[in-house]
């Protein structure tokens, strides 16, 4: 009987997801591993003392597992010289209590914003240039276009990486990593600033558009039904898209018009601009 070829990763009873049948399951240790998890709030795996009284109450919920973050200002606080100390503490305390960690790293984004990046990546506006919601008005968003942006957050993620591979490569406590935490641009659609003007008005790749048209049915089962509409000038319907933004002169009906005392516009302040399409019957339905 000829033995089934096993991968170097399975062997080694690395965390993988592997094809069992018809299902994908998540192995550890080689072993099928069900995550019952609790997920800690956004900051607060930020300090271990915190934690501290936090850990056996999540034992005794009897999870298996918890999902904590780790921020870039915290790994990489000054460029080039990186602190480990939490992830090294947040490791050892989910071994103490028999627990496996996801961790989510909150690196370029988090929520569509930068709230997470080192002081060093944010106060520097040349080098790290903003996301812009209308041609010259920056946003606290970080530019995806930004190819030094992409470096300084790739390296730091890459030396986590390496480092949990150091401490962890046996122990296998940590079990998933998230790259990044909702990535995107809001309230507005997209990045407005010249370099991504000049991205979005290039032809999409025809590598891209050629693999998507023959691998449309298998990237996401029944996607084929999915219709996502895009409506102006009536109430919208649950899971639609709601446009947010004056087009060709008009206002999308049901999306208000969000105007501050200096005169500033939707996509300068988020919080205020969600507040008050939250306030709004058509925005709530939007938003539900």
């Amino acid at each position: 009987m000829k033995a089934a070829s096993v991968s170097g990763a399975e062997a080694r009873g690395l965390p993988q997801l592997r094809k069992q049948g018809s299902a994908t399951q998540l192995s550890v240790d080689s072993q099928p591993l069900v995550m019952l998890s609790g997920e800690l709030h956004n900051s607060s795996s930020s300090s271990l003392d915190y934690l501290k009284p936090i850990w056996p109450k999540l034992a005794a919920l009897n999870l298996n597992t918890v999902i904590a973050s780790l921020s870039w200002e915290l790994v990489e606080p000054e460029e080039g010289k990186f602190d480990f100390s939490l992830a090294d503490g947040l490791i050892e305390s989910a071994r103490q209590h028999q627990l496996k960690l996801v961790l989510i790293w909150f690196g370029t984004w988090k929520n569509y914003d930068a709230t997470y990046a080192p002081a060093w990546v944010k106060t520097n506006w040349i080098r790290f240039p903003r996301c812009q919601h209308r041609p010259g008005r920056n946003t606290t968003q970080l530019s995806a276009i930004s190819e030094a942006t992409v470096r300084a957050d790739a390296r730091a993620f890459a030396a986590l990486m390496r480092h949990i591979k150091q401490v962890d490569g046996e122990r296998h406590t940590v079990v998933m990593m998230q790259v990044e935490n909702e990535s995107g641009v809001l309230p507005a659609s997209r990045d407005r600033s010249p370099p991504a003007e000049e991205a979005f008005a290039e032809a999409v790749p025809v590598e891209l558009m050629s693999y998507l048209v023959a691998h449309k049915e298998s990237l996401i089962q029944g996607c084929g039904a999915l219709v996502v509409r895009v409506t102006v000038g009536r109430p919208f319907l649950r899971g639609e898209v709601a446009p947010r933004r004056k087009q060709a002169g008009v206002q999308a009906q049901g999306m208000p018009d969000i105007v501050k005392a200096d005169g500033q516009r939707e996509g300068d302040d988020f919080e205020s601009c969600h507040r008050n399409i939250r306030s709004s019957p058509e925005g709530r339905m939007a938003l539900t």
